[in-house]
């Protein structure tokens, strides 16, 4: 499949030249093929915004390159405006940049400034309005009336209204409720699988990782520490930890798990996977001990422990 996003040896300096100058990204390298849901995680201060505003040309590398559906956005300076209606970002805290009278005329904005016709830009608000669950009745009021989930929804609309190649989301569901998230995210997931966009979704949450992305970017120190499918980055658990970042509450009861010995493996990312695990682990038990042998015993010492599990 072909790459929708390549960065090569991308290195960001804020302020350079200057005295305060700042490196915030270090030769940075990856790909993201067309249609991947990818997670990016990392501490604060580990370069994940700066690396998600260089994807419309909010920010313009120091030295490297970002390619977008195999073009160099920078080659023409003159054609960036092109690639930020490809590429389509929603801050964190979207619904601050709300400013229209009405939602229709917010969510309209984008289309609207991309030179649609009438009849094209209200099949997009409309459209977009029903991905995010927001109810044709509140179209036309101010958008300042509404609920915070609400206004979320309204600013997301407004860059799917856009219907852009790739969808890129910085913290979407900072500051909502557990009810608020888990509505904003699978929206955004359920507008994936129909549309097949490219999704970059930058969280703190593991758990939002763990169950809408398919692959993880791993930042540390302004570089990519890790990046691999999910079930693989997240089993490299303890890593994770190290660098200071959290792992799913499930992933850290299997660690504690292996830790008593239990012969489980540590890959477990999502409660459904967890129960699949321990069903197994359970058939497992006819045949022998879920005991690890202990350091330094041979192997098979520990069978017989019937009581592991």
């Amino acid at each position: 499949m072909a790459s929708m996003i390549r960065v090569e040896h991308l290195t960001y300096i804020y302020n350079e030249g200057m005295p305060d100058a700042t490196t915030a990204l270090d030769d940075v390298s990856f790909e993201v093929e067309q249609g991947d849901f990818v997670g990016i995680i990392g501490s604060t201060g580990s370069g994940k915004s700066t690396l998600i505003a260089h994807m419309n040309g909010l920010n313009k590398p120091t030295a490297g390159k970002v390619y977008i559906d195999g073009r160099d956005i920078w080659a023409d300076p003159a054609k960036i405006r092109e690639f930020r209606f490809m590429v389509g970002l929603v801050f964190q805290y979207p619904e601050y940049q709300l400013f229209e009278e009405t939602c229709y005329k917010d969510i309209a904005f984008g289309p609207k400034n991309m030179g649609l016709s009438e009849e094209e830009i209200d099949r997009r608000v409309h459209e977009a309005a029903a991905f995010v669950g927001l109810d044709e009745a509140l179209l036309q009021r101010s958008p300042f009336e509404l609920s915070g989930g609400q206004k979320r929804r309204v600013a997301v609309a407004g860059v799917m209204a856009m219907e852009p190649r790739i969808l890129v989301l910085d913290e979407p569901a900072a500051g909502l409720d557990p009810e608020g998230r888990d509505t904003i995210l699978e929206q955004v997931k359920q507008y994936h699988k129909k549309t097949g966009t490219t999704v970059l979704l930058v969280s703190h949450s593991m758990e939002d990782i763990a169950k809408y992305a398919n692959r993880v970017i791993v930042m540390d120190q302004r570089r990519i520490a890790m990046y691999d499918e999910v079930a693989k980055v997240f089993a490299r658990a303890p890593e994770l930890l190290a660098l200071g970042l959290s792992v799913p509450q499930v992933t850290k009861i299997f660690l504690k798990l292996r830790e008593m010995g239990l012969d489980i493996p540590t890959d477990v990312y999502t409660v459904p996977y967890a129960v699949k695990t321990i069903l197994e682990a359970r058939r497992r038990r006819e045949s022998g001990s879920l005991l690890l042998p202990p350091q330094n015993a041979p192997a098979g010492a520990a069978k017989g422990g019937e009581g592991a599990c």
